[in-house]
């Protein structure tokens, strides 16, 4: 029973991936973007690789552009703005044993 309904999905996958596929075509045919925003621009380019002469690491780089990693990106900062600190756990919690990351 388990095989059947195993087989099912997998078929009931491959139409989903088709239909998304044809939809992507007929996008690009019409026009459309595929795809999110770009992340950088020329000159956010230009100064990653010029940091990356210099040995700096992917991680300092992407701090310092304020590039977003990670599937929930986020505006950019403004000048001078501090981000607001993570919120407290409540005492009693799981969480109170874990450790914090220092700033």
């Amino acid at each position: 029973m388990f095989t059947v309904l195993a087989a099912l999905s997998g078929m009931e996958r491959e139409y989903i991936r088709d239909r998304t596929l044809e939809g992507h075509e007929s996008g690009r045919k019409r026009g459309k973007a595929i795809g999110g925003a770009t992340v950088a621009d020329d000159t956010m380019l230009f100064m990653a690789l010029h940091l990356r002469e210099h040995n700096h690491s992917l991680r300092d780089i992407a701090a310092r552009l304020v590039i977003a990693k990670g599937k929930k990106k986020r505006p950019a900062p403004l000048p001078g703005h501090r981000p607001a600190a993570a919120p407290r756990p409540r005492p009693g919690r799981k969480t109170d044993q874990l450790k914090r990351p220092t700033n």
